[in-house]
């Protein structure tokens, strides 16, 4: 009798293609476990190297800078500021020594004359002059460095004013050295000092470096002139009738360059005085009570005040106000529009204490 093969249904077809799947997968399983195959490989540091690579940017490294100009330094000495008075009359022109001050402070004393506060820290002249006497607003303007005031003379109400400041007196009159007459100049103008004597008589309590007096910005482009004032060609200042100084933006000096009126101002050598600031403050004034020997009252600039403000930096001017709120506290600037502190361009400043009589004239 003949043998009939039954015809495979498609059940029984997806049947045997599924077991046979099911074989292959368990045979590389096997083939994976067998002698030849690789040790399971450790958990990779890669990451975790890649992780630790992004961590924090160290900080960058800032170089010092002398608190009363803002330029960077590799290193800055331990010494005080050093306030030294000196005058501003025509016939002791050119003087000695403001052109290497950090600040110059100019002052109407009396008879319609100004005077210098000149104020040394990263640079140390070989000599100083002419040397003049004290006035009360000088307390005002050398309080907030706590060092050394140098100074030739004085009545002893504005000495005892300037001590009760806090400053440390370097007094030609209470015999401190340091002090010589100069051959060739009359008295009382041929007074010069030794700034390194000077120093040399810091005590304890004035031996430390100045804290800044203004803010200043890490580079000239930051300044607030620069970045939100306007383009200026000349300031010109009036004191008195016979004062009237003075600064032109000088492109190839980089600086502006003073003048008294007409008259270039220049150090002994003949380079021009220039100003990285100009900082000019319209300031009250208030007669003292007292005359000088030639029986001219003596006026004081009254330092712990506010008011309005200009402020030139880099060839352009801004609009501020100043104020300061004691004896022992630097003068804040703000900007006359909307507030914020103004921030000076690194380098070396003038402050002009204008009086009410007199004017502030930018072109």
């Amino acid at each position: 009798m003949p043998i009939t093969l039954a015809r495979s249904t498609p059940r029984r077809r997806l049947a045997r293609i599924a077991a046979a799947a099911l074989s292959g997968v368990s045979l590389l399983a096997l083939a994976g476990c067998g002698a030849g195959s690789p040790e399971p490989s450790e958990p990779s540091t890669e990451a975790a190297d890649i992780a630790a690579d992004k961590g924090a940017v160290p900080a960058p490294v800032i170089p010092p800078t002398w608190p009363l100009t803002g330029v960077a330094a590799a290193d800055i000495p331990s010494r005080p500021a050093l306030a030294v008075k000196i005058e501003n009359d025509p016939s002791v022109r050119p003087q000695t020594g403001l052109d290497q001050a950090d600040m110059v402070w100019e002052e109407l004393v009396e008879g319609g004359v100004t005077r210098f506060v000149a104020v040394f820290h990263s640079v140390v002249p070989e000599s100083v002059g002419p040397i003049r006497s004290v006035r009360p607003m000088d307390g005002g303007i050398t309080a907030p460095l706590h060092g050394l005031i140098a100074f030739s003379g004085g009545q002893a109400g504005f000495v005892n004013e300037v001590a009760d400041a806090g400053v440390q007196i370097i007094s030609m009159d209470k015999g401190a050295a340091g002090f010589a007459r100069k051959k060739g100049h009359s008295a009382p103008h041929n007074v010069f000092g030794t700034p390194t004597t000077f120093w040399g008589q810091a005590d304890a309590e004035h031996s430390a470096a100045p804290a800044p007096q203004f803010t200043i910005a890490r580079t000239a482009a930051a300044a607030s002139a620069t970045t939100a004032g306007t383009p200026i060609a000349n300031l010109a200042l009036v004191f008195s009738p016979a004062f009237h100084p003075n600064w032109t933006w000088s492109a190839a000096d980089g600086a502006f360059t003073r003048s008294e009126g007409a008259t270039p101002s220049t150090n002994p050598a003949g380079a021009p005085l220039t100003a990285t600031n100009v900082v000019a403050l319209r300031v009250r004034t208030k007669d003292t009570g007292t005359v000088d020997p030639a029986g001219t009252a003596v006026l004081e600039s009254v330092m712990v005040d506010s008011g309005d403000a200009t402020v030139v930096t880099g060839g352009m001017q801004i609009a501020a106000k100043w104020s300061k709120a004691s004896i022992a506290e630097p003068i804040v600037l703000t900007n006359a529009a909307d507030g914020s502190v103004i921030r000076l361009a690194p380098g070396n400043t003038w402050v002009e204490l204008v009086p009410p009589a007199g004017s502030i004239t930018a072109s």
